[in-house]
This record gives structure tokens, sequence and C-alpha cells, in this order.
């Protein structure tokens, strides 16, 4: 019996899971979600798998070596509003710092008219009522010095009262603790000891970092989501091990590997976006294979439009995100969203009187109109039937049929409005989208000294291949891969399949210039050997264990803070000289060159340590490149659809994608279809597939 990688995603509509055997072939499987309990949805997905296969799930199951999961019940725990009740302790006098927040008011990530227009402005529903929040008296000074003992009378009274209350989840965020995590650790402590149900996380273990705020919103959030995610990732590992899957069960997580079950269930805030990042973890696989070191992920789905960026083969990163206006620290491979997808809906601005798309979606239900479940408000996917981008006849492997005359007389109704033709708001909308596409890309790449014409892109996602071709050439991208084909549009459900076990460890604390290389030394080996224990913890021998380490410098007296990456965990003199030159290079790249002050002293802030471990890699085939035209046969008809760029309706040929050999290729207009998707080729484009079974648009021909 052959043994297997799995892995597997969940969507908002979809459940993907994906299946690679030794010999690197792959099958994929969707099932649709399941919101009331997920775990359904994903064992439906893999026993879908195993039909495929011709075994049965437990057989299946017998046969993996490894299943990553990538899973979004804190993120739809978040965006519904159902998470726990929490209850929170901190440092007596600083109760209110959450609600607080920063000068911004919330308004980090938020739709420019409201940055814009104060008085429309709003700060974010509380994550916890001032009524669930305990201050208690203790006090860590800036140096690390505790300077007021922890009052733990006053810490038993705060948690009794919090039961009390209904409480069913306690974050503990207390002053400069980061500096010295006694305090934290005794709350949890004695919070176990009088509360044993309730689910328990410190600032200290999640983010020991710089930030009252950013640290009290990522322990609050980690404690909202924990109990639900908790339950689901304990339910899943129970019925999976009761069904026949002996290995450990692996989470992915945002910063781009996987944990092990106990890790998650400690830091459920780790998952978020973690099913966007394991796409970006895909592709460093594969460009890593493709010999691309430099690649731009695109995922476009229903409801949004997904960008991450990969240089010098290691994922792009941020260290502090934005979620329903809160903002936290967590070092996560840096991926920005934008509300555009095939279900983004079409309208007038009537103040301009002019065309828009997104950034409100039909989602799923009712979804576009042309799905028939009583969506009234056109969206891109009609934009793109209407056009004839896609089969109304053929889509999702033929289980939804697509209505065209609704579409048609949703957007009819928007075109006369605007006094244009059918044809010209359709293609006007797919145009809209396309350059808001590729206005993100240059946000994420040229705001980060980067020039996305020495990247290629990657289009993945069910609707990524339809519109790529255009972004691509807007920005002067050479090419489009469609990876593994019809895999594309399960890409994130690959990408937790090859994803390594990662733990990132961080230490904040100022030195400066000229830097004590012991004190320094001793920082990254503290973080090394505690990286070190929670790899053996995985069950990972020490042999396997590798280690990245990083600095996080700026100049004396600014805020601006740039990674810098350390060849090795021990500094020596040159080491050291060389770790400016690398401050100063990254400086100039991200603000300009000349704006690095050469001879300035300079700042440590934080130090972190990269721990892991390869897990199993999918095996990709190579093979040769054939010198056969295309067979005849691969062409199953023709369509009329409409070409901006001839702005007229051209009899346009239709090709199967299964049937293309490595080598092969076609010239557009063409359109080029599978199970899953449907690779849009332009006017003056190519379409050819390499040796990796990848389709390759180039969109500047």
């Amino acid at each position: 019996m052959s043994s297997y990688i799995c892995g597997l995603d969940i969507g908002g509509t979809f459940t993907d899971c994906v299946l690679i055997d030794e010999h690197g072939d792959l099958t994929i499987a969707k099932s649709p979600s399941t919101p009331s309990d997920f775990a359904v949805g994903v064992l439906n997905a893999i026993e879908r798998a195993a039909v495929k296969i011709g075994l049965s799930t437990p057989d299946l199951l017998d046969s993996i070596n490894v299943l990553a999961h990538g899973t979004t019940v804190g993120t739809n725990t978040i965006i519904q509003r159902r998470g726990a009740k929490v209850g929170l302790i901190t440092t007596k006098g600083h109760n209110d710092v959450i609600h607080i927040m920063r000068g911004s008011r919330g308004l980090a990530g938020q739709d420019i008219k409201l940055i814009v227009h104060i008085p429309e402005s709003s700060k974010p529903k509380p994550l916890i009522p001032k009524r669930l929040i305990r201050g208690v008296s203790e006090r860590v000074d800036c140096f690390g010095k505790i300077v007021v003992e922890l009052n733990e009378l006053e810490v038993e009274t705060a948690i009794r009262e919090l039961q009390d209350a209904g409480c069913d989840a306690l974050a503990v965020c207390c002053l400069w603790s980061f500096l010295e995590p006694k305090h934290e650790q005794r709350i949890k402590a004695i919070a176990h000891k009088i509360a044993p149900e309730m689910y328990v996380t410190c600032s200290t273990d999640l983010a020991p970092k710089w930030g009252e705020y950013e640290r009290t919103t990522a322990v609050a959030l980690n404690a909202y989501i924990g109990p639900i995610t908790v339950g689901y990732i304990t339910r899943l590992d129970k019925q999976l091990k009761e069904m026949g899957y002996k290995p450990p069960l692996q989470i992915t997580h945002c910063a781009g590997g996987t944990i092990t079950v106990p890790k998650a269930q400690e830091a459920p805030l780790l998952t978020l976006d973690s099913g966007p990042v394991s796409g970006v973890t895909g592709s460093v696989f594969l460009g890593g294979l493709m010999g691309y070191p430099n690649v731009i992920t695109t995922d476009l789905g229903g409801t949004s439009f997904d960008v991450g960026v990969i240089h010098n083969g290691s994922p792009v990163v941020s260290y502090k995100s934005t979620v329903n206006q809160y903002e936290y620290f967590l070092p996560k491979v840096d991926v920005q969203t934008l509300g555009t997808g095939g279900g983004s809906k079409v309208w007038i601005d009537q103040t301009t009187n002019s065309l828009r798309v997104g950034p409100n979606s039909a989602g799923a239900d009712p979804g576009p109109v042309c799905y028939g479940k009583g969506g009234t408000t056109p969206t891109t996917t009609d934009a793109d039937l209407v056009l004839g981008y896609l089969d109304p006849n053929n889509f999702a492997a033929g289980t939804i049929k697509l209505d065209h005359k609704a579409a048609t007389e949703a957007l009819q109704k928007i075109a006369d409005e605007l006094e244009m033709t059918l044809f010209e708001l359709a293609s006007g909308v797919a145009t809209i989208a396309e350059f808001q596409m590729a206005d993100l890309i240059r946000k994420v790449t040229v705001q980060k000294g980067l020039d996305p014409r020495e990247f290629v892109v990657f289009a993945f996602g069910g609707a990524g291949p339809v519109h790529m071709g255009v972004a691509a050439r807007e920005l002067g991208v050479d090419k489009v891969i469609v990876p593994q084909g019809d895999t594309a549009a399960v890409w994130c459900a690959f990408g937790a399949a090859s994803a390594d076990i990662l733990h990132v460890g961080e230490q904040a604390k100022i030195i400066s210039s000229p830097f004590n290389l012991t004190e320094i030394n001793k920082i990254l080996n503290g973080l090394s050997l505690k990286g070190s224990q929670q790899l053996q913890s995985d069950g990972i021998e020490q042999a396997k264990h590798q280690f990245q380490y990083s600095l996080d410098m700026r100049h004396r007296g600014q805020i601006n803070e740039v990674e810098v990456f350390i060849d090795s965990g021990i500094l020596d003199e040159k080491a050291l000289e060389a770790l400016r030159e690398k401050f100063v290079a990254r400086y100039e790249q991200l603000y300009g060159r000349g704006s690095a002050m050469h001879d300035a002293r300079l700042e440590i802030v934080t130090a972190r340590c990269r721990s892991s471990a390869l897990s199993l890699k999918p095996k990709l085939k190579e093979f040769s490149l054939t010198l056969e035209p295309l067979p005849a046969d691969a062409k199953t008809g023709t369509r009329d659809i409409y070409w901006a760029e001839k702005q007229s309706v051209e009899t346009t040929p239709i090709f199967n994608g299964y049937l293309f050999k490595p080598g092969n290729s076609a010239e557009g207009p063409c359109v080029v279809e599978t199970e899953t998707t449907s690779i849009v080729v332009h006017p003056k484009q190519e379409i050819s597939m390499d040796t990796f079974r990848n389709f390759v648009i180039n969109p500047n021909t």
C-alpha cells in the first residue's frame, strides 16, 4: 500500500484535501465546509479523497505519514463574534489599555473613507467589557526588576469574581511582564487552582514584546478564540486517531510552518490567517524546485484577493497584525488582503456616478446572480460569465449550472444607468478588479523596496487564473504560473502538506551600540535552547533541529525597525561589523539610498530565533519537454468571448487542460479549462506547460 502526505484547508465554501503519494502523484478532493462542526467537512473531504484512490477512509488514514491541517475556526469565531466570555487581569491602574487603544482610534487597516472622515469612524466593539477587567497590585519596572510584589489575595478575589460573572476564559497581561514573567505565571497558577476548567493565557507565553496595548490585544484575542478552537482541534485529533491515523496531527500557523496539537491549544491565535499563509508556504516549496527565488503569490477566491511575497527564497514577514480594527504583535507571513474576489459586488458610486467593484461581497450564499440562489446584485463572476470567460455548463466540474440570462439582466441594469453597452460594462468590471489587484501587488512590493518586474507571479485559488494575466501585464511581470494545473484551486491545502514544523521565539530588550557581544549571544543561545526544547517535545530528534537567527535593529532615537538576519547563532567582532552593513543595506532598500546614517549609534530591539525541523516533502515529478505540437483533440470547441483589447466579440478556442503535455503551448486569445478553474489567455499572450506540469502564461508577448 502506498504512503501519503495529506494537506487540509478549510475555506468559507469548501474544505480542500490534497494527497501526495511517495511517487509524487497528487489527488485532490473538495467537500462543502460545515460551519456547525468543521470536523464533519474535514472528514468528508478525506473520505472523498479516499474514494478517488480506491481506499476506505480508515485504510487511507493508516497510510498517511503526515497530516497537516489549516483551520479557519479561530478567524470565523472572531468574525461571527461567538467567542468565549473573557476576563482580563492586569496591573492595577492600567485596566483601560484595551479600550483606549492607540491614537489611530482603531482605524488601522480600515477603509480610507473612515480615516479621512473621522466623524464617520468608530472604535470596534470592546473585546472585553470594563466590568470584566480587574487590576491587581504588582509592578515590574522597565528594567525587569520587581518593585511591587504580586498581591495574591487580590488575584484570588479577582479570579473568583470573574468566575462568578460567567467567564470561561482568562487573559493575563501585566506591565513590563515580558522582562520578568514571574507575576503572570503565578496568576496563571492560581487561576488553574481556583478555576481549573477556565482557559488561561498569558502575554509572556504569546507575545513577549514591547507595546502594552498590542500585547493586551493579542492575549485577549487568544483567550477569546481559545475554548472554541481548542475544542475543535481536540475533537478532530481524537476522531482521526479513532479512525486509524497514528502520527501527531500538525496544525498550520501564521508564521508559515506547523505546530502540534498541544502548542495550538496553548496559542490558537497562531492559527489566524494560516490558510492564506499556507498558499505562500506551498509556493516557497515549488519556487525552490523551479529555481524561482522571487515569487508574488496571488490567491483569488470568492470573497478576497490575498497577496504574499517571497524574496530570495523566503517569505516576507510582518510582526504586527490587525483583526477587526484590533492590532496585535505576532510573527506572521505578511499576506495582504483586498476585498476583490469572484463574489465582489458591482455597484455605482452615486457621488461620482462611477463604476465600483467590491469591497462588499455576495459570499457563497446567496452568491453571484448566476448561481441562482437569490442573489440580485451582480458580481465579478457574473461579469466573467457574460464576457464568456466561464462555461455556464462546466463550472466547478459541472456541479454548478450558471444562469447566463440572470447575470446578463443584472449587469444590463447597471449598464443602462451608466449609458454603456453590456460588454463595455462587463469588461469594465473585470478591468477594475484586475487593476485593483495590480495596485495591491505594487503596495506589497514597491513599498518594501522590491521591483515586481523581478518576480514571477503564482496564480491560484478558483479565480486567480481567470484574471491574473491582465494584472501581471499591468505590472510588467514576465511569467504567471498556475501551479500544478487544477491543484491551483486547492493550493493552500498543498502548502499545508509541504510545511515544516516551526516555532518562532522572541525576546525584547534594547541594547545600544557599541554592542556587548556576550549579552547578545546569551540571548540568542537562550532562544535556541527554548526552541530546541519545543522541538524535542514535538518528538523531533536533536540532530534534525535547525535554527535561524535575526535581530530587529534601528537607529538610536528612531522608531523604524529593520530585521537583520544573522548567518550563525554566535556573533564575533567580524560578524558584528557585517551586521551593521546588512542593517544599512536593508534600511536603504526600504527608505531610499542615502537614508541610513552610517556612523550613528544603533539599537537592537528584539532578538528572534526560528526553530524548525524539515518535514516530509512532496516529491513532484519533473518531465521532459515534448517536441510534439498540442494534440488536436485538446481543443474541445469554441466560445464567443468579448476581448477588451479588440473591443469585440470573437470566436475563441477552448482547450482541455488535462491534454496538455510539458512543452505544449497555445497562443491567445484562448481559454484552458480544468475541473476547478478556467485559465484565460488574452490576445498577444501565450500559455504553455513546463516540466513540472505547471501552466505558464507569458503576459507580454
